[in-house]
Parts: C-alpha cells; sequence; structure tokens
C-alpha cells in the first residue's frame, strides 16, 4: 500500500487510510437493510471508492453513489414506502395504463409492471440521471435474457440500468437497454463483490439475498416457494463467487422472516436489521487495525 506525506514534512511518513469498495445485493424488500450499511459508513466517515449493486442494491447503490446519507435514503424511504397510503398512491399513478394500448400490452397482470416508471416515482429527485453524474463510480448488474449472460453498466444513462437491474421477473416486464431485453440484475450476479476486486483495500459484500421465508415443515405458496427457489439458487451463486474473489467482510443482515415484496414493512425490516450496523462497524475497525 503506498504511503502518503503529513503536512509537516520534518514528521515520518504515514500508511494512507485503506481504501473501500461496496456490493449491495439483491433481495427485493430485504434490501431496505443496506440502509444501515450506508448510515454506519457515514458515521464511520467512509467514503467508498467503488460501488457495485444489483436490484436493490443497485438502487440504494445509485443513491449512496449520487451523494445521499444514509439518514436520508432512510427518510425517503419512510416517507414513501413506510406510509401504505402513500405508497399506494404512488403505485397507482405508476402503474395505471397509458392509454388503450399501454392497457392491453401490461396492464395489472402478473409480470407487467412497468418498473422504470415505477422508480420514477419512488426515486428521490437527486439521484443522478447519469453514471457520469454519479460522485462515486457505480457499476450496475443486469442481465443479459437472450445473451444468457450478466452485464456490467458503467456509462450512460443511469435510471434505465437501475430498472432493468430491479426488474424481478414475474413481477416487472423487463427493461430494453440498447435494444437487449434485460432483468434482474441478481439472477447472474446477486451480490456482486467479485466486480469489486482490485479497486480497494478493503471489498465490502452485504447480502440480503436471505433463505426462503416461512415455517420449516409447512408447505410454501406458490409465490413463496417460487421466490424461495431462487433464493436457493442465488445463495449457490454467491457461495462460489466468495470462493473465487472472497470479500475482505461479507455482511448477511437478518432479514430471513420477510418476502421479497414486504416493502410495506420497511419499518420492521429496519428493526429486525439493524444489528448489522454494529457487526460493520467491528469488521471494518479490525479491517483498519490490520493496515496500520
Amino acid at each position: 500500500m503506498s504511503k502518503t506525506k503529513t503536512a509537516d514534512p520534518d514528521l515520518p511518513a504515514r500508511f494512507s487510510e485503506p481504501t473501500v469498495a461496496i456490493a449491495f445485493g439483491g433481495g427485493g424488500a430485504r434490501g431496505i437493510a443496506h440502509i444501515h450499511i450506508i448510515e454506519t459508513l457515514d458515521a464511520m466517515g467512509v467514503r467508498p471508492v467503488a460501488i457495485a449493486g444489483s436490484s436493490i442494491g443497485a438502487i440504494m447503490g445509485a443513491a449512496m453513489a449520487s451523494g445521499l446519507s444514509g439518514e436520508e435514503i432512510r427518510a425517503h424511504t419512510l416517507e414513501t414506502i413506510g406510509k401504505p397510503t402513500k405508497a399506494f398512491s404512488r403505485m397507482w399513478q405508476a402503474a395505471r395504463p397509458r392509454g388503450v394500448k399501454d392497457a392491453m400490452e401490461g396492464g395489472m397482470r402478473l409480470g407487467q409492471f412497468n418498473v422504470e416508471r415505477i422508480l420514477e416515482a419512488f426515486l428521490p429527485d437527486t439521484v443522478a440521471r447519469t453514471f457520469e453524474d454519479l460522485i462515486i463510480p457505480a457499476r450496475i448488474m443486469v442481465t443479459d435474457y437472450y445473451g444468457h449472460c450478466e452485464v456490467v453498466c458503467t456509462k450512460g444513462e443511469l435510471r434505465p440500468a437501475i430498472a432493468a437491474s430491479a426488474a424481478i421477473p414475474a413481477v416487472f416486464r423487463p427493461v430494453m437497454l440498447d435494444g437487449t431485453i434485460m432483468i434482474d440484475g441478481g439472477i447472474f450476479n446477486p451480490v456482486p463483490f467479485d466486480q469489486l476486486a482490485g479497486l480497494a483495500d478493503i471489498v465490502i459484500g452485504v447480502d440480503v439475498v436471505g433463505l426462503p421465508s416461512g415455517v420449516p415443515g409447512q408447505v410454501p405458496t406458490t409465490i413463496d416457494m417460487m421466490f424461495g427457489a431462487s433464493q436457493l439458487m442465488m445463495q449457490s451463486i454467491i457461495e462460489m463467487k466468495r470462493r473465487a474473489h472472497p470479500p475482505q467482510i461479507l455482511l448477511r443482515p437478518e432479514v430471513h422472516q420477510f418476502r421479497v415484496l414486504d416493502f410495506l414493512k420497511a419499518r420492521e425490516i429496519l428493526a429486525e436489521s439493524q444489528g448489522v450496523a454494529e457487526q460493520l462497524k467491528r469488521d471494518l475497525d479490525a479491517a483498519f487495525a490490520f493496515f496500520k
């Protein structure tokens, strides 16, 4: 690691502070727990040199990369989805058909919600419009449906990339990027810490994919089974990537009891997952001590 000179040339050189990069994982409403991570980094005075995100992690990561504080993200989240009446109003305004053609193509059918409209209704206005406007460089993961591969978005229009990364199959319609059908970035890369390898001294991965919700021994509903099977597959991907490109810190907030679409339980998710904040502080303190 490089050394830097202090302001006084008569004092000895010291090691610079280690750099940090962070990967925010996908997990639907469970990703509201990412707010604790951002708040803790803010409190510790740690500004990542790079951010990567998939699905809900792309949304939270883009907000942080745009310069929003954890406190601001928390306040906006609770003001929008934390209040059911306001959340339903915004959702209706975003999801309602705009003309006969739109109603015939989409409407309210399963898997046909327009994620681009919904994001525009819920994202803070201060989230950047392009990658070039970001304060912190970011990598947004999307999945090329017909190309059968992951795609890393790093330049151009930001919000369509976020929408594509958050396009959960069976909930949202796919997003077209440069003529290519894109879906949820978590399909190929649920927690993209591998995309940050070599970019910082300390790479943090935050896994909010979790495990299937429900009671052991109780037959899950069809919807719970669909999401649960996806979560199990994503965990196998995370484990393989962890072996190949292990992050220095891997955090798993307590979010298993919540479903992927439990966005209206934002306050409960924050309350149940708050322990991850102290865990991050301990792990970062230990990592920083290693570099002294």
